[in-house]
């Protein structure tokens, strides 16, 4: 293989890379290793349609002034995805500004970033973010290209309701998707070609080690999934008042209430779920707790209002993870870090997949056998159960 070939193999991986990352970042919501910018408040740092490397925060460390943060904005963007620059700290959470920007964001009437705002950092080398030009201005103009098409199918079809950014994150990887089956078919059923070589594969062999790779690959997929996507970060609402009601959260400065949240586990695996304060002057009780197979459990969340009076909101981050360790250890490894506990639960599946395959299976190769057109399908299943029965 030449080394043009592997340039050219090398960058259309980067780019399908890439790809998959932005369309995965527009389902959840959230930059996954990939962001951009789409207005002018981070110049000369980041110009308008700058991408840049977002490091996702369940893997980085504590926030600290300077850094550049993507957050869930209240006020800003009405409430959408904000990338700024941290420039202090208070008691309520962090003081964020664009760095064009003559004045901070909770001047202009935005509350007080927390912890469970944050969903990302722009990774930075010597305090320069690293950015990736013109990025976001493609990734806009193909949403633009695909929303114009929506309005035009919409509009011809009789269509009534608009496209959001996430039905068309999904209309995308449905086309994609789409279109590489239809280029696997057409490789498979299209023109053949003269082999020029002699291939030493066997016919209806799978190699064990592929399979095996499959069978774990789906496992560890389905596994995180379920320990990712229930979990999250929970807002409450407190209001500091002179005059407090009945509402637990509505409280005298100072006071402090209780109120019960449910941790439902709807699988058919024990979980471990850790709650963790995201803000300050709230806290669960128990921290972790153990819940069955399709089972619930419940925690204490404790509200604090501040001694200011006015409306905060507080945070909550929840985590889940497959009780297929002892809980005390896997709480254990959520407080080194949440991904220590993924990885840990994960590295348990797959040797337990392992073990068991190789006890029913064995390590040999796999062969397909095939009973060929002539043999209907009721002789097919007939043969199939008596090997299972």
């Amino acid at each position: 293989m030449t080394s043009a070939t592997l340039l050219k193999r090398g960058l259309g991986l980067a780019v399908a890379v890439c790809i998959v990352l932005l369309l995965i970042g527009q389902l959840l919501g959230q930059p996954i290793l990939l962001g951009y910018v789409a207005t002018g408040s981070m110049e000369p740092t980041m110009n308008a349609g700058d991408g840049f490397v977002a490091i996702p925060s369940v893997a980085t460390g504590d926030v600290e002034e300077g850094d550049i943060v993507v957050f869930e904005a209240r006020e800003l963007h009405d409430g959408e995805l904000t990338t700024h620059r941290v420039v202090g700290e208070t008691d309520e959470g962090y003081v964020t500004r664009g760095d064009a920007n003559p004045f901070t964001d909770q001047d202009g009437g935005e509350p007080h970033v927390t912890d469970g705002q944050i969903v990302a950092k722009a990774w930075q080398v010597n305090g320069e973010a690293v950015t990736l030009p013109y990025l976001g201005t493609a990734i806009m103009g193909v949403q633009g290209v695909v929303e114009s098409a929506y309005g035009t199918v919409a509009s011809v079809l009789g269509l009534t309701t608009a496209g959001d950014s996430e039905g068309l994150g999904s209309m995308l990887v449905a086309v994609g998707v789409a279109l590489l089956g239809f280029g696997m078919l057409l490789e498979r059923l299209g023109p053949g070609r003269r082999e020029t070589h002699r291939s030493r594969s066997r016919e209806n062999v799978i190699a064990f080690w592929t399979a095996l790779g499959l069978v774990l690959l789906v496992f560890v997929t389905f596994a995180t999934a379920a320990m990712v996507v229930p979990a999250g970060t929970a807002e409450y609402e407190v209001v500091s008042t002179d005059s407090p009601s009945d509402d637990p959260q509505v409280l005298a400065p100072g006071e402090t209430a209780e109120l019960t949240r449910t941790v439902d586990n709807a699988g058919y695996l024990p979980i471990v779920a850790v709650h963790d304060a995201a803000s300050r002057n709230i806290a669960a009780d128990p921290g972790s707790q153990t819940v069955g197979i399709r089972s619930s459990g419940e925690t204490t969340v404790s509200l604090t209002a501040p001694e200011e009076t006015g409306e905060y909101t507080r945070h909550l981050g929840e985590y889940r993870y497959l009780a297929v360790l002892p809980p005390s250890v896997i709480v254990w490894l959520h407080g080194l870090h949440p991904l220590a506990a993924i990885a840990a639960v994960n590295g348990v599946i797959v040797g337990v997949t392992v073990a068991v395959v190789l006890v029913v299976f064995g390590y040999n190769d796999l062969r397909v056998r095939s009973a060929g057109s002539h043999v209907s399908l009721s002789t097919r299943l007939h043969r199939k159960l008596r090997e299972w029965l």
